[in-house]
């Protein structure tokens, strides 16, 4: 995995293998109930503590799924693998996303990075697409896994 930056050819060179770690991010009570509001999801497995505690398999609330999926584009932001030529990054969309474990709240979570394809889409423009791992610290099961696709102008 490089920490250097690079550039589209050199990156294209990388598929197959992981490019990148995010940092660890926060997922808070305060960031699950911002998420609620947002979303105007209120179930109370994510936004009542008390409940959960007595009603709740995992006894603390947990993160919205699409919350923790939501992670993956500050994640691939802090991750530094974007080609420096890079004018413009873009979500493109997702496949194959898979909700595998909750996200307790109080728990970090970060984005594992690999590389499936890099290819030339039209003048100036490149499809990554990447299979992205969500861990949660000090969890052996994965919170999910997706792959993302990214366009970038160059």
């Amino acid at each position: 995995m490089s920490q250097k930056k690079l550039s589209v050819k050199e990156l294209a060179k990388l598929e197959g293998q992981e490019i990148g770690l995010s940092e660890w991010f926060l997922i808070d009570q305060n960031r699950i109930n911002a998420f609620a509001e947002c979303t105007n999801d209120h179930q109370w497995i994510h936004v009542d503590p008390h409940r959960c505690e007595e009603e709740s398999p995992y006894e603390k609330t947990i993160s919205h799924g699409f919350l923790t999926l939501s992670l993956l584009s500050p994640m691939h932001l802090t991750a530094s693998y974007i080609p420096v030529e890079a004018k413009s990054v873009i979500n493109y969309g997702l496949d194959a996303i898979r909700f595998m474990s909750p996200v307790k709240s109080g728990s970090r979570v970060r984005g594992r990075i690999k590389l499936i394809e890099l290819k030339a889409r039209g003048r100036n423009m490149y499809f990554i697409k990447t299979h992205n791992t969500i861990e949660i610290e000090g969890e052996k099961k994965a919170a999910l896994t997706a792959e993302l696709i990214t366009l970038i102008t160059v």
